[in-house]
This record gives C-alpha cells, structure tokens and sequence, in this order.
C-alpha cells in the first residue's frame, strides 16, 4: 500500500510551499488508494511551539486536507498505530536506533567540543581540503563513552562514513542524481544536548511508519544522500523520492516564510475558518 507522509516543522504559519507538498502526498495518496500521514517534526526546542503546530493544523483542515494518521485534528492526541506522530515525543526511540549504530561500529561518540572541531575545519579550509570531520585517531570505547556521560560529559553520536562510492538516487522527478559519498564527512546523529538532528529521526520515523513514498521539496535533495547512508546501516528498504520545484517569487528568487512584507500576506494560511 502507498503510505506519504507530510512532516512540517511547527516554527510559524504554514507556508504556501507546504501547502503544495502537502497536497501533492494526500493526492498522491488518494489516486492510489493509500494513506496520508501527518508528522509533526519539532525538534527543533528553540523555534517550534504548540501554537504554531495547532495553527498549521487548522490551516491543514481549512484547505480540505484530511490525514489518515497523526495528530488528531481536534484533541491532537495520537491517531494511529505508529505514533507517538511528534518527533519530541520520541527521543527513547532515536536512541535505541543510535546505539545500534554505536554497538556495531557504523557510529562514535564524540567528546570534542565547538572549538575543537572549528578548529579543525579551519586547518583543512587553510590546507585546501573539505571541512569535514572525520573520526578522532583514537574512538572512545562505548563502554567507557558511556560513563563519562554518566559522570556528566557531553558527547554527540556521530555517523562514521568509511566506504568511498557512489550512492545513485532515482528520484522520480529529476530520474538519476548521484552522490560521490565524500561529499559529506562523518555526520551527527544525536547532538551533545541528546536531541537528534533532521536526517537522522526522518529516517527512523519514514521506517518505522512505512512510508513507501517521499514527495518533498528540491531543497531536501542536498539531505539525500546522509540518509540513503542511513537507510543502508540499519537495512531498511529506501522509500521512492521524488524532489518537487521551488515556488519562485515575482523576484524570481525561492518564496519563503520571510520572502517579503508585500509577498507574504498573500502566500500564508492563517487557520481561516470553514
């Protein structure tokens, strides 16, 4: 069966943008007779707020946008087997997967601090080379990694990308795009604060919730590639992605929240009534 799934961040009005992915995966759906899930991804603590996620709901059903599974539309409780459907809720989660990872080598963690990597990355920009950060020449032990955390330590879990090739993408909209995978060097998955980034929870969560089909925006294209190395370590099957166009402004540059005061007004939904 089709399952997609629309995962807006809860950080401000809901967006024309996310209004068009939105509806791209609930007619998706619909024409083939598959579910639409609705995805709450607010792990960003700073900027999301249950405001923003109630108002993007309303705006959701004023456009006749009705989900099979996620936040109910009026209580907002959980609606479905494969909740809890707010990426906040689900941290215990993340870190089970994150320790697999750890436990068989494909992750680290690692103790070094902002300035360390800065630093870092500022020798290899002087030297000519891509700021990416690789594994540290000596990876603490998991076991000993684990009590100096219990002992109060700071450590984020970082992805160690070993294997040097290319990761092909069909994406059903743009056909093949290619990944040299030393486009990226070893990413987070887990910050030091606990929280787990964007690449690392969408994968887990478009697993764990069998989503067979993600509709999104071009600009996700660039995050592909971490997550197809994802996909592959824990060895789940890789949905089909197709990456839509931007929505250009009359300036011919990409519309967003904050595009301009004479653009806005017109390109947000604000919870109108039915």
């Amino acid at each position: 069966m089709v399952r997609v799934r629309f995962a807006p961040s809860p950080t401000g009005y809901l967006h024309v943008g996310g209004a068009r992915t939105a509806l791209y995966n609930y007619l998706f759906a619909k024409h083939h007779g598959g579910q639409f899930i609705l995805r709450v991804e607010d792990t960003d603590l700073e900027r999301s707020t249950d405001e923003s996620m109630r108002m993007q709901i309303a705006d959701l059903k004023w456009l006749g946008i009705n989900w099979d599974e996620g936040p109910h539309p009026e209580t907002h409780a959980d609606m479905g087997p494969h909740g809890p459907y707010r990426q906040s809720r689900r941290k215990e989660i993340y870190m089970q997967y994150a320790e697999k990872l750890v436990e068989t080598g494909r992750a680290y963690f690692d103790f070094r601090g902002d300035a360390e990597l800065e630093a870092i990355k500022e020798r290899l920009m002087k030297e000519g080379k891509p700021p990416q950060i690789e594994a540290p020449a000596e990876i603490v032990p998991p076991a000993e990694a684990r009590a100096r955390i219990a002992r109060g330590e700071q450590a984020a879990i970082r992805y160690r990308v070993t294997e040097k090739r290319d990761y092909v993408l069909n994406d059903l909209v743009r056909g093949e795009v290619r990944f040299p995978s030393d486009m990226v060097g070893d990413f987070v998955c887990i910050r030091s604060n606990g929280m787990p980034v964007y690449n690392f929870c969408c994968v887990i969560d478009d697993a764990l919730m069998q989503i067979t089909h993600v509709l999104r925006a071009e600009e996700h294209l660039s995050n592909t590639l971490r997550q197809m190395m994802l996909y592959e370590a824990f060895g789940f099957p890789i949905p089909k992605f197709g990456h839509l166009s931007f929505i250009l402004g009359p300036d011919k540059q990409k519309l967003s929240k904050r595009h301009g005061g004479n653009i806005l007004p017109r390109f947000q939904f604000k919870g109108l009534p039915a």
